[in-house]
């Protein structure tokens, strides 16, 4: 994670193990990083995911509200 522990977070490298999926982890995992009091003042979280939408809308992400006002680098 990424974070100025005030404005925003970015979740990053969150994976769990093929042989431990489906035994609740990452639920679990996410709802100890929302429930962390450290970040409770974040405004803006922002992750990437390839294959877990479903996931991670459970916690409250959408797609980008405001696309225009992102931008990437990638090399």
């Amino acid at each position: 994670m990424a974070t100025d522990y005030t404005v925003f977070a970015y979740l990053m490298d969150v994976f769990i193990l093929p042989e431990h999926r489906g035994k609740g982890y990452s639920k679990q995992l996410m709802k100890a990083i929302n429930e962390e009091p450290q970040l409770h003042t974040c405004k803006v979280w922002m992750l990437k995911t390839s294959d877990a939408h479903k996931l991670y809308k459970q916690f409250g992400y959408t797609e980008l509200q405001h696309p225009e006002k992102v931008m990437e680098r990638l090399l």
